[in-house]
């Protein structure tokens, strides 16, 4: 614990100084989608059990794991309780305190392979990208996928540390053999029962529908008025009682299994449970988003590099509790496993996302990016120390590795982790939006790499001088753009001001709130506002008395006495053109959001 007190107090500095700043930050325009989607999500745990039934469609997001957005809506109704913040800002501190939790497996993870300084070198140069910084805040997926990823790998390779994986060799040769036939008993009934659930409707729907044409099956027997009954209320009444039978199985058949393995070996428990806590991170991770199976990929590579073919059976048993997380805290998959949770790969890795993408001063579909997207905004987003240390890093790990084996690991890691994803993404030309926040986790290794150049100087004032350097650009970064900061865009293409309507700055129209507040302050009592752009983040912080309209509306006022637009999409430009701009919402003399007044 003393041996980590920096990165403790790193981190406790960290959340004093978000406590203070969180109020000032606008809403995503994503987050209410994603509300939505948590309490629909939430209230299947009722609907289907009671009633057998599921209410999210696709359209509600169901093809997003919803396990994240559901702890934050659970979590924020808790905290609302006795913190004396609005919903939205209590959403901001949930949001900020995942990356900060994130923040410590990167530090920890970066332990493996770096000298105390260089890791917290390498923490500080991440948390101070004011990319990263300002969506910790406002980002209700990325950078939470990106902190569950970090947490999956830290406890994934601590499990597979350790110096006896899952292996009850005190079990006797005839033992062994029973718990094997008993465990493939479980997997085999256990898992045909869940993730063939829409083949056991339509067996149940079957069997009614014929009972209800005449013939004679077991609903005949039982259902005594089924002749004066609609078949869909049996349907669902055997339907629910399948799913309730079930859910009983697997806990009692679960619960004699183990116990059955503990009894037998005294080690077993231990073992379970420390595959217990990896294994829950990595299905909450796959229930964030389609790609965490990818964390689970690089424990399984770590785990056979370290100790080979004996972490087959703890492996097994991390994926098999992996699964079961995921099934549990994904609702959308429960009527139909197999072929739901196929439609999610399918439409995810192919996000059919309908807005344009601006980049480079031109318009594109999501799926039509060009190659060179994310070198540039790579390049042009993060900070200019970043890429200048991860070459020299690279460049000194490579010579290490050649000359004294040095840095083996953190090479294939890097290789893995880092540059064949992003080989992938650029070249089959995947779907990406919002600049390049959907790849953040695939960027640990950069700044780990980086690092690797403050390792080997060995003068420590020197060592902290160009520490101090590093991490200067992104410091003034996050100070003068603030509240802003994911809008970042370095001194390569002239900062935001180069960036003006040539690449995208306040994509998800957290200016909408500082626009309320001048609204709010200054604008007539119960006046008609047209909104183009993100209406609800103008809507939740606009005091009573409005009278909004958007294009989402079907309503329309004869007058409207103001006009708020975005810059993004232009829209401060089309909506309105002629009407006086009575306020701009800037920052650093970049225009994000107007105000016009329309007099009657």
């Amino acid at each position: 614990m003393r041996q980590n007190r920096s990165i403790f107090i790193l981190l406790a500095l960290s959340l004093l100084v978000g406590i203070f700043i969180l109020h000032q930050y606008g809403e995503s325009w994503d987050d209410l989608s994603l509300q939505k989607y948590a309490a629909r999500s939430l209230d299947a745990y009722r609907s289907w059990l009671l009633e057998g039934e599921v209410q999210i469609t696709p359209e509600d997001l169901g093809n997003y794991g919803p396990s994240y957005v559901m702890g934050v809506a659970l979590a924020s109704r808790f905290l609302g309780a006795f913190l004396p913040l609005s919903l939205p800002d209590t959403r901001h501190l949930i949001y900020f305190v995942t990356f900060l939790t994130g923040l410590w497996a990167f530090y920890s993870l970066s332990l493996r392979w770096l000298s105390r300084t260089a890791a917290m070198a390498a923490t500080l140069l991440l948390m101070t990208q004011p990319v990263f910084w300002g969506h910790a805040f406002i980002n209700p997926k990325d950078t939470n996928f990106l902190a569950f990823f970090l947490l999956t790998l830290y406890f994934g390779f601590r499990l597979f540390d350790s110096p006896e994986p899952l292996q009850p060799e005190n079990i006797d040769t005839r033992n062994k053999r029973t718990l094997a036939l008993l465990s493939g008993l479980w997997l085999a009934t256990v898992f045909g029962l869940f993730l063939f659930t829409d083949a056991f409707h339509t067996f149940i729907t079957t069997l009614v529908q014929s009972a209800k044409a005449g013939n004679t099956n077991i609903v005949s027997w039982i259902a005594s008025d089924l002749a004066k009954t609609d078949a869909e209320v049996y349907i669902k009444r055997y339907y629910v009682l399948f799913i309730q039978l079930r859910f009983v199985y697997f806990v009692l058949s679960t619960l004699i299994l183990a116990f059955l393995y503990c009894k037998l070996s005294s080690t077993t428990l231990s073992s379970l449970l420390s595959i217990l806590l990896p294994a829950v991170f990595l299905g909450i991770t796959t229930s964030i988003r389609i790609l965490g199976p990818f964390a689970g990929l690089l424990v399984a590579i770590y785990a056979i590099h370290k100790k080979g073919k004996q972490t087959i059976p703890a492996l097994s048993v991390y994926a098999v509790i992996a699964l079961i997380v995921m099934y549990s805290t994904w609702p959308y998959l429960w009527p139909a496993p197999i072929g739901r949770l196929i439609e999610s790969l399918q439409i995810m890795s192919q996000y059919p996302w309908h807005g344009q993408v601006l980049f480079d001063g031109v318009q594109y579909a999501s799926t039509d990016i060009p190659q060179r997207y994310l070198p540039v905004l790579l390049g042009i987003q993060l900070t200019e120390p970043v890429w200048v240390l991860f070459v020299a890093g690279l460049t000194v790990a490579i010579i290490g590795f050649v000359k004294k084996r040095e840095y083996v690991e953190l090479l294939v890691l890097a290789l893995v982790w880092f540059f064949l994803p992003l080989a992938g993404f650029i070249l089959l030309r995947a779907p990406l939006y919002d600049n390049f926040r959907q790849i953040f986790f695939i960027l640990p290794p950069v700044f780990m790499l980086a690092s690797v150049v403050f390792e080997k100087i060995k003068q420590t004032p020197l060592q902290m001088v160009l520490i101090a350097l590093a991490l200067l650009p992104g410091l003034i970064g996050i100070l003068r753009l603030h509240p802003y900061e994911y809008m970042y865009y370095n001194t390569l293409i002239g900062g935001e001001r180069g960036a003006f309507r040539r690449f995208e700055l306040d994509y998800w129209g957290t200016s909408y709130r500082e626009a309320a507040a001048w609204m709010n302050e200054f604008a007539t009592p119960d006046a008609n506002v047209w909104v183009d752009g993100p209406s609800h983040l103008l809507e939740m912080y606009l005091r009573d008395g409005f009278h909004l309209f958007s294009g989402h509306e079907v309503e329309r006022a004869e007058h409207y006495d103001y006009v708020v637009a975005t810059t993004r999409y232009d829209l401060d430009l089309t909506s309105y053109p002629n009407a006086e701009i009575v306020h701009r919402i800037e920052k650093n003399g970049v225009l994000l959001a107007v105000i016009k007044h329309i007099p009657r």
